[in-house]
């Protein structure tokens, strides 16, 4: 049996896109996928004068930004742990 699988994921009204994955991180990429498409869902009814592609780099921003702020958080834990 092979650690990898193939899945197709759905993002706002993009055309879906394969991806082979390993196993092990299903999850983690459906999570992805559930959470970026309700943020897209929830912002594209509050910005309804925003094209789908502005909604969905807004949406971007806002993940790559709670990314990097958790990122910067463990950074700092870590330098307290030291």
């Amino acid at each position: 049996m092979t650690d990898r699988q193939n899945i197709t994921i759905r993002i706002s009204d993009l055309a879906p896109m394969p991806l082979s994955i390993m196993r092990a991180d299903e999850e983690i990429y459906r999570q992805a996928e559930y959470n970026v498409n309700q943020l897209c869902g929830v912002w594209g009814k509050r910005y309804k004068d925003k094209s789908s592609k502005e909604i969905l780099a807004m949406v971007a921003f806002q993940f790559a930004k709670l990314y990097f702020s958790g990122k910067a958080n463990l950074e700092a834990v870590d330098a307290l742990l030291d």
